[in-house]
């Protein structure tokens, strides 16, 4: 491997960011890799066989014509400051780098973002990811925003990163589409999380009949119509503790559903059941039932979230 033939730089290398560089090497894309944590640069580079840079102006020195820099930072000042800093090493000659926002960056932050940045020269990319831990042997859900320029620069990397060349990415439309999607995708993910505990906290209610909470799940995976990945993960916590005593129930909700809602009421558009999802998870940060429990198994499960113990 060379420098010269490096043109994609992967810039913060946590669960998400590091089993992104990792499938990306599986596929024989040559990469660059830069976390705050030089230790876990080098680890990291080491292991798949990658590019370590030191610092930003690092990775874009060594990053061959035309560059590819994607971001997997949190979303907020830190993506902010990262993109500014990208803006002034890039510079002059920068007409065919592409800069790719993979955060849960809010969508209108992105549509600003993208105007700003195209008219120093440019390409800008918005990807909303999915797939957690998981996406690293099966492949990620992408949902990605922004030009016709900014999809032929990625679109070798998005077909890497899915479960394969043709299934698993979307070209959702202009800059800020991919996080828009995203950001309604985890919105809907808070419904069928509260609809699944909810249901099963009902079940673990009735004494009498004594039903086996892994049972049913177990059942439910195999044609039933609400059978799903969240299913699987719930089964296969109940599998190994029903009563999940040691769990506490808080559930903290990552931004998302809340941009998801606050966009309902702006476009007058009635969305119910995310609403009372994203209340359920504000009201179990004070309470102690049995739903909010499996809802913070769930997230652990697919995203590798946390539990706050009991």
């Amino acid at each position: 491997m060379t420098n010269q033939t490096t043109h994609f730089g992967i810039l913060g290398l946590g669960k998400m960011g590091g089993n992104m560089a990792r499938r990306l090497a599986s596929k024989g894309i040559s990469i660059a890799l830069f976390d705050q944590d030089a230790a876990l640069t080098a680890s990291l580079a080491s292991e798949i066989k990658a590019v370590a840079t030191t610092s930003l102006a690092d990775m874009v020195a060594k990053l061959a014509k035309p560059r590819v820099l994607w971001m997997m930072l949190p979303a907020g000042d830190i993506t902010e400051s990262t993109l500014a800093q990208l803006q002034a090493l890039l510079g002059q000659g920068c007409e065919g780098d592409t800069i790719v926002d993979g955060a849960n960056s809010n969508y209108k932050d992105s549509v600003r973002r993208a105007a700003k940045v195209e008219a120093l020269g440019f390409n800008y990319m918005d990807a909303g990811v999915s797939g957690g831990v998981h996406g690293l042997a099966n492949g990620y859900c992408l949902m990605v925003g922004g030009s016709a320029a900014a999809l032929a620069a990625v679109q070798p990397y998005l077909e890497a990163l899915a479960p394969s060349r043709n299934v698993g990415w979307l070209h959702a439309g202009p800059a800020g589409a991919g996080h828009f999607t995203k950001m309604v995708h985890n919105g809907i993910e808070y419904g069928m999380m509260a609809a699944l505990a909810e249901g099963l906290s009902l079940i673990k209610a009735k004494k009498e009949f004594d039903i086996d909470l892994a049972d049913v799940t177990e059942l439910w995976r195999h044609g039933s119509v609400v059978r799903s990945w969240l299913l699987d993960l719930t089964a296969d916590t109940l599998k190994a503790d029903q009563n999940l005593d040691a769990v506490k129930a808080h559930v903290p909700d990552s931004g998302e559903g809340r941009w998801t809602v606050n966009e309902s009421i702006e476009q007058g558009v009635p969305t119910p059941v995310m609403t009372m999802a994203l209340m359920s998870r504000f009201s179990s940060q004070g309470a102690d039932d049995y739903a909010s429990k499996l809802l913070a198994k769930m997230r652990q499960g697919f995203g590798g979230h946390a539990v706050t113990k009991s």
